[in-house]
């Protein structure tokens, strides 16, 4: 019980009572950390972690991702939402069309009827994964014979094309392409399901020390904290500045930084993770809130319009799960 009065005098009035608290889990749980087998298990078969994808397209990412050697379920799922964020009609300035983003000409020579309904059809997740993974696994073997990591050169040739990589013998030096292994590569980590302890990040420590200078902020829908903000953030916004602090770069939104690493357990959290909460627990793109935990079954976070930045519980109906941000 001696825990819970902690708490209790935290959020009541003692926020110093927190912050000592808070810096002695962290302590604790870094001396603990040491002792921990790190990260996902090496080889074997990748499976997705749950919540990771969306539940329509999970099992065809499974699937289709264990196509070839150079390719896995969730490197697959990292690239398709690089491409679109499973939007299966997006389509971008350069023409480039549905949730896996092939151009007209690309996908009319590798596009396939996964699907056998008599059609191949760009717009349609069950043609268009498959022909992602097909044409991956293709590009995979015209590149086979450049130097480097042959996954990364597949990638790099999906965005730039085979001979640019030949013609460099790797990834070449664009930095669109570059930037596009480097978060597939990153995001990779994210969607695959770990048998293992994940090790905590370095930073996490920083982050937190970030978000409790912040307690007591009032929260600004959009707010980033800087001066034409009055210093105000939302929940995301307050997460990305935390870790930006200590050379983490987030994305904006929470749903995406649901991406921006490996997925702790709720056994296995350690504070600096991110907790995030969504409408659809099946659905990563209903996460509307994140929080940074610091211990004990609560967190750091910008609530709603008319709160303020402050101490939470993390366990309710709408908790969806973790990531522990890494740096690329």
């Amino acid at each position: 019980m001696r825990g819970k009065k902690l708490w209790l005098l935290g959020v009541g009035g003692g926020l110093g009572v927190m912050s000592l608290f808070v810096a002695l889990l962290v302590v604790g749980t870094y001396v603990a950390a040491a002792n921990l087998a790190g990260g996902p298990a090496r080889g074997g078969a990748v499976n997705l972690a749950k919540g990771t994808v969306p539940a329509a397209y999970a099992s065809l990412v499974q699937k289709w991702g264990n196509l070839c050697p150079a390719l896995n379920p969730a490197l697959l799922a990292a690239q398709l939402y690089q491409e679109s964020g499973w939007k299966p009609k997006a389509q971008s300035h350069a023409a480039a069309q549905g949730i896996a983003q092939f151009i007209p000409g690309t996908w009319e020579t590798h596009g396939i009827d996964a699907n056998k309904d008599g059609k191949r059809d760009v717009w349609d997740p069950e043609d268009a994964i498959p022909s992602a993974a097909s044409y991956d696994c293709k590009l995979a073997k015209y590149v086979k014979d450049a130097p480097g990591d042959r996954t990364d050169n597949m990638l790099a040739a999906y965005n730039a094309g085979s001979y640019a990589v030949i013609k460099y013998g790797g990834v070449p030096p664009y930095r669109e392409t570059k930037n596009y292994v480097s978060t597939i590569r990153k995001m990779e980590q994210s969607f695959a399901s770990s048998k293992g302890r994940v090790n905590p990040s370095e930073q996490a420590a920083g982050a937190i020390s970030y978000a409790q200078e912040k307690l007591g902020t009032p929260y600004l829908w959009g707010g980033d904290g800087t001066a034409e903000d009055g210093g105000k953030f939302d929940c995301s916004g307050l997460t990305k500045a935390a870790y930006e602090e200590v050379g983490i770069d987030l994305p904006r939104v929470a749903n995406d930084q649901w991406n921006s690493g490996p997925h702790p357990k709720r056994s296995e959290l350690l504070p600096g993770d991110l907790v995030f909460f969504g409408t659809d627990l099946d659905d990563p793109r209903s996460i509307d809130h994140v929080g940074i935990y610091v211990g004990g079954g609560h967190m750091i976070d910008a609530p709603y319009t008319g709160a303020k930045i402050r101490f939470d519980p993390i366990d309710s109906p709408n908790y969806f799960g973790a990531t522990r941000p890494t740096a690329k």
